[in-house]
């Protein structure tokens, strides 16, 4: 399977130079990859550590922190499907997740009860909780960063987009990807994610090399697997993106291969942020948290 090509975006330079690269690769990947993040790689070294502990507990230490897709939580094996969100009747995801969320109200109760409400931490792993927190504190400055270069790329001002994130929801999802010990021979068309594309407005993923790892489609090359730099973030549009931009840019389709069979022990973990808008902000007359309640309710696999 070949590698698909993406820019390096470095964030400690100027962005005009920068700025073509990116409209081009968001026209034909909805992909990039991007360095100059500050963030740093003990903190995420440290909660890939204290998630493995979690992960790892039995399974019913485990289950006093089920959710279902869209809460704060634990996502067992079989929770999610994502090739439902595009209509494909797939295997349950070869995954399991530990799913966190914006947690400071707005003051609005209809909103808060939603979007807003306090996230669950596991008690059998205390230090996971702030160091999370801290990253998640990273993401955000982060993401305002990488939507500011988007909305000169697209030609608009610097705030196009980050005008509409002044209380804006997130998701956050540290994905485990066990080998075939524990999830067993994969079915056909079963994935460790299948193929989707993202619900939202940008994700900005930190993810480990593995042969069972991420690909990207796109429609001139098809499935490649998606480039790795240990450096760098690998950061993608999603549908109200792709609509914002009046269909310019597109949603980023992508997916993640099962454990692979030459590699049965293969065992990866995903750090992965869904930074959206305020809630209440109408995208081309769309409503984007009911668009992203809708997708989130469409991918549970026992819905």
């Amino acid at each position: 399977m070949a590698e698909a090509t993406l820019p390096v975006i470095d964030l400690r330079r100027e962005p005009a130079g920068q700025l073509p690269a990116v409209d081009l690769a968001l026209r034909r990947a909805g992909f990039l990859l991007v360095t100059g993040h500050d963030v740093p790689d003990a903190l995420r070294a440290g909660i890939r550590d204290g998630a493995r502990t979690f992960f790892h507990l039995p399974p019913e230490a485990k289950e006093r922190y089920a959710v279902r897709v869209g809460g704060r939580g634990w996502l067992g094996p079989g929770a999610e499907a994502n090739g439902y969100a595009e209509g494909t009747a797939t295997p349950p995801d070869l995954k399991e997740s530990l799913s966190f969320a914006a947690d400071e109200p707005t003051g609005d109760p209809a909103v808060d009860a939603e979007w807003f409400l306090p996230n669950t931490w596991p008690a059998e792993v205390p230090r996971l909780r702030p160091l999370v927190e801290e990253y998640l504190g990273l993401m955000r400055e982060l993401s305002d960063r990488v939507l500011d270069l988007l909305g000169l790329a697209l030609g608009e001002g610097a705030d196009f987009f980050t005008r509409h994130t002044g209380h804006p929801t997130f998701g956050f999802n540290i994905n485990w990807y066990p080998g075939r010990e524990r999830t067993g021979e994969p079915e056909p068309g079963q994935f460790r994610i299948g193929p989707h594309t993202d619900f939202g407005t940008v994700t900005i993923l930190d993810r480990q090399a593995g042969r069972g790892g991420l690909q990207l489609h796109t429609e001139a090359d098809g499935w490649q697997d998606a480039p790795f730099d240990p450096t760098a973030f690998t950061v993608n549009i999603g549908d109200l993106m792709a609509g914002w931009t009046g269909g310019r840019w597109r949603s980023g389709r992508h997916r993640v291969l099962p454990p692979p069979a030459d590699a049965p022990a293969e065992e990866l973990m995903s750090l992965v942020y869904f930074y959206e808008c305020d809630p209440g902000t109408t995208i081309h007359g769309i409503e984007s948290h009911a668009y992203l309640r809708a997708q989130l309710d469409a991918i549970a696999a026992d819905g």
